[in-house]
């Protein structure tokens, strides 16, 4: 990579939030980051049909949300699909290294957002990483 930015891989984010504030925070941190919104969901049924209708990169979820189904639920789902998931939460559940790429631990602000994301572009193109404090990294898993 001489001359310039390293290129991408994540590009179009599923944000899936159940707290409306947290939600529209994300939003707009990550539409002035440069990434694409694909669309902003507080419940699984609504996040499945946006999977089925539009290309996307990275889901970044709560592990609760609205409903009866947990972000588990549909990190589950994206599993299955391809789709790599970042869990956006104060408490990452007990088998989130062998569903999701990594933990975004909440609190967090614009910066870790940004440095969170930049290593898990990394991450998902095989670089060796350090992640930023307040992110978790899991190993990338062949299934």
């Amino acid at each position: 990579m001489l001359f310039g930015k390293q290129k991408r891989i994540v590009k179009r984010i599923l944000v899936v939030e159940d707290e409306p504030l947290t939600a529209f925070d994300n939003e707009t941190m990550l539409g002035e980051a440069g990434y694409t919104v694909v669309a902003t969901h507080d419940r699984f049924a609504d996040a499945i049909v946006t999977l089925d209708r539009e290309q996307v990169d990275l889901i970044m979820s709560d592990v609760r949300l609205s409903g009866e189904r947990t972000g588990i639920d549909l990190a589950r789902v994206a599993k299955q699909r391809g789709i790599p998931v970042l869990f956006a939460t104060g408490h990452p559940p007990d088998e989130a290294s062998e569903l999701v790429l990594g933990c975004l631990i909440k609190p967090y602000s614009e910066r870790v957002l940004k440095a969170a994301l930049k290593a898990i572009d990394q991450h998902l193109a095989g670089e060796k990483v350090k992640p930023p404090k307040g992110l978790l990294l899991y190993p990338l898993s062949d299934g």
